[in-house]
């Protein structure tokens, strides 16, 4: 193997820790009330965030108003992600990820169960990487005492 090789596969490396990171922080910024400031610093101006039921948001400016609105409907969220597929091609890079996420919807104070998977793009400016798209794809959104087998979704 030759070293420019090396190089190129340590990069790649690199580069997949640094959008799992991302991913991190996305995930504790909505953990933590869902901080707009904190989340919208994390796309590219052009970004776009489709959360399906939630809404589509184009452009950092719409991301960050969702995000400043959303703890009003969902007022405890914690996200778990896992089994990510990453991809990573120069600056350019795609993410898979499985969420599962215990949540209560603030109408009603209603304890809720959520499963979908992410399918993000990003693009890495100046050295750091950011979201570029975030799309949410749902399998449930569920009342925590009903489970998915009786009430599959209530979300939107």
């Amino acid at each position: 193997m030759s070293s420019q090789d090396l190089e190129k596969r340590i990069q790649a490396l690199e580069d997949i820790e640094a959008i799992r990171k991302l991913k991190a922080r996305y995930c504790a910024y909505c953990d933590n009330g869902y901080d707009a400031d904190g989340l919208a610093a994390l796309f590219v101006e052009d970004a776009t965030w489709d959360g399906g039921a939630f809404g589509h948001f184009e452009g950092r400016k719409a991301i960050h108003g969702f995000f400043a609105g959303i703890s009003k409907k969902l007022s405890f969220a914690m996200h778990y992600v896992m089994n990510p597929q990453i991809e990573v091609d120069g600056d350019h890079a795609t993410g898979r990820w499985y969420l599962f996420e215990p949540c209560t919807f603030s109408e009603g104070s209603q304890a809720v169960w959520g499963a979908a998977y992410y399918e993000d793009s990003y693009v890495k400016v100046g050295g750091s990487w950011k979201f570029k798209t975030v799309k949410i794809t749902s399998s449930f959104w569920t009342p925590f005492e009903q489970g998915w087998v009786k009430a599959r979704s209530i979300a939107g």
